[in-house]
């Protein structure tokens, strides 16, 4: 008998989590959801994707030479502007 007893009390406790964590994500979701109609989402502008794309690591200094060569020859093949390629060079030079 206290082998049934115990199957029992397992399934009870089983059904008990499931429906715990079923309401917990309707929840999580209902919330999601809210948030998401109360305020859209930003589009980013092209300052944020870069900052947001940069790992937040110890500088690496062969990699922002890398990027300084890279920009120059940009600007050396005409694609960027003076006030581009000074634009793009602060923005090296302050992440490091």
């Amino acid at each position: 008998m206290s082998l049934f007893r115990t199957a029992a009390r397992a399934h009870v406790a089983t059904r008990v989590i499931g429906n715990t964590h079923r309401r917990q994500q309707q929840r999580w979701a209902a919330q999601d959801s809210a948030a998401a109609q109360a305020a859209p989402p930003q589009p980013p502008t092209a300052p944020q994707v870069a900052a947001t794309s940069q790992p937040q690591s110890v500088p690496d200094t062969a990699s922002m030479l890398a990027q300084l060569e890279q920009l120059g020859q940009l600007r050396t093949a005409g694609v960027l502007t003076e006030a581009e390629f000074e634009a793009q060079k602060q923005r090296i030079l302050a992440a490091f």
